[in-house]
């Protein structure tokens, strides 16, 4: 559901008239923001919504300041209709954006872009001032990664060499290498932080340009090169071999190499075997998706750098819904903080319910857990308490929805085989991975097994 839709919902479900006149352009604006960067990817909102701003609006036209004409012009091209349908639900259906060179932002972008265009610059101010170690929200499913990335920033070359981090989208991998370059450059290092599609780039550019010699210079010197997403180059054989012979010189000089990938090293299809080896040479480190109580350390500490006070209870529902990483967390809170905000109310569960209503239109659930709800669903269908299910008893019929309830959370959540026997009365991995081996294949042949199955889904999608 786009922003105009959930909007509609709060004013039916609130009784609320948005008198749009007596809200400013920057209030609207961070309100749409809190849509569009939970539509576009990490680095699109980075590098194109991330400083621009609500200056106005005249009529039906709406006013964004934006750095500088660059940007007005990508999103004038590539993002206006997205961007329009966000503000329809704030101002009016038939809204317009305009694009305006901020001149607070101005100069500031066009001294970015001269430090890094050039082949030649080094690139260090290309480090996210947030992603420290300090904002880096710890918890079981990051600590091997975090302690990897720390150990490296403290003895740079010296252990580690190469740290590969991998994992999801949004995650935090990007935070924890622009983590270790902070560290870097306070000992005076030379860091060298890009994404590897910008090496990619930059590399057909010196090429071009016949710049090869500056292009090396500008990679071979770095006392520290972190890359990111790393997997842009796996098939691009020129720019494999380039980065090869970059990173030999610069592990023989013990310069530190890290480097940030969607997938291990060994998932690489296409990756020469020889870089692929290299990447093996270090420490491999994965980050999974964070559990509970590490959605609801970040939400807290997210809440307390926007100096916005948010109940414990509202920090709860947003932990609880099915989002798939970071990125996804802090933008559904701030969809709760820019709506609460727009209407000048305090953030409770039902405005955020409102606000995190999801694509389908479905309300995100505010009761319970989704593995609880698949347990009670199982109990209802099997006429037994959920109580008895998580029990050691083991008759025919208790046993087999017990299994049921193990198969439908890893089906339906993909937790950890560990978490759902943990939650599945203390049970262990190996007995909840035997159990979903059998439901599986007794699906198949057992039609009152697959009618039952079926019935408890259809419960569950009803809630």
């Amino acid at each position: 559901m786009c922003l105009n839709g959930y909007l509609h919902s709060v004013r039916k479900a609130f009784g609320i008239t948005l008198l749009n006149k007596t809200r400013t352009a920057p209030e609207i604006w961070e309100a749409a923001l809190g849509e569009l960067q939970v539509q576009v990817s990490r680095s699109n909102f980075r590098t194109w919504f991330e400083r621009t701003t609500g200056l106005s609006r005249e009529e039906n036209t709406f006013v964004i300041g934006v750095p500088n004409t660059f940007v007005a012009e990508y999103l004038d091209r590539n993002q206006r209709s997205l961007i329009e349908k966000a503000l329809a639900g704030l101002t009016s259906p038939e809204v317009q954006v305009e694009f305006r060179v901020n001149g607070r932002y101005h100069r500031a972008c066009v001294d970015d872009g001269a430090r890094f265009t050039s082949p030649s610059g080094n690139g260090s101010g290309s480090l996210n001032p947030r992603y420290v170690f300090d904002s880096f929200v710890e918890g079981t499913s990051n600590q091997l990664a975090r302690s990897a990335a720390l150990a490296v920033a403290r003895e740079p070359g010296k252990t580690y060499n190469p740290l590969f981090i991998y994992g999801g989208v949004g995650l935090g991998k990007t935070h924890l290498l622009h983590a270790i370059g902070h560290m870097a450059e306070d000992r005076h290092m030379k860091v060298l932080c890009v994404s590897a599609e910008k090496f990619t780039n930059e590399y057909v550019t010196a090429i071009r340009d016949r710049k090869m010699e500056a292009f090396h210079q500008k990679y071979r010197s770095a006392g520290m090169l972190l890359v990111d997403d790393i997997q842009f180059i796996n098939g691009k054989e020129q720019t494999e071999e380039t980065f090869f012979h970059t990173f030999n010189e610069l592990h023989n000089a013990n310069q530190q190499i890290a480097i940030t990938s969607d997938r291990p090293p060994r998932d690489f299809s296409s990756l020469a075997e020889r870089l692929r080896s290299r990447f093996e040479w270090g420490l491999i480190v994965d980050i999974q998706s964070p559990e509970f109580e590490t959605r609801m350390a970040i939400l807290q500490k997210k809440a307390k750098e926007k100096q916005v006070s948010v109940p414990n209870d509202v920090l709860e529902f947003v932990a609880r819904q099915e989002l798939q990483n970071i990125r996804e967390l802090e933008g559904s809170l701030n969809r709760v903080i820019a709506l609460a905000r727009l209407f000048h109310r305090e953030p409770d569960v039902p405005l955020a319910a409102k606000a995190l209503e999801n694509l389908s239109g479905k309300s995100p659930v505010a009761t319970a857990p989704a593995s609880q709800l698949i347990l009670n669903a199982v109990a209802e269908c099997f006429e037994l308490s959920p109580d008895r299910i998580l029990s050691q008893q083991r008759d025919k019929e208790t046993s087999e929805a017990r299994r049921v309830a193990m198969y439908l959370v890893r089906q339906e959540t993909g937790l950890p085989l560990a978490k759902i026997g943990q939650e599945m009365g203390g049970r262990d991995a190996a007995a909840v991975a035997k159990a979903c081996q059998k439901v599986s294949a007794d699906i198949s042949s057992n039609r009152y097994l697959k009618r039952k199955i079926t019935d408890i889904l259809q419960n569950i999608n009803k809630n």
